[in-house]
């Protein structure tokens, strides 16, 4: 029997995808919010495509806010954005 893939929804193009595909977004219990790329962080996550355009969907449409529902700052945005350019797309 094959074994079950996780699937996730991006909150940027709004597709589903498997779940180590995806980078999540987390927010902190202390509300920190940042790049989880080893899914192990603890707090409520949401997850992204590895895609500076799905980002910034996101951004646009507040699907971020929505999902931790809290307003998050333009110096938290501008860290995810960095983060994502820093760390190569297969090197998760």
């Amino acid at each position: 029997m094959p074994k079950k893939i996780p699937m996730r929804q991006c909150v940027g193009c709004r597709e589903m995808k498997p779940k180590k595909d995806l980078i999540r977004v987390v927010r902190s219990p202390e509300g920190a919010v940042s790049l989880d790329f080893k899914g192990k962080l603890p707090g409520r996550g949401a997850y992204v495509c590895p895609d500076p355009a799905c980002l910034a969907k996101a951004k646009k449409s507040r699907a971020l806010e929505r999902a931790f529902s809290a307003p998050l700052p333009p110096e938290v945005w501008e860290e995810l954005e960095q983060q994502m350019r820093e760390v190569p797309l297969d090197g998760q």
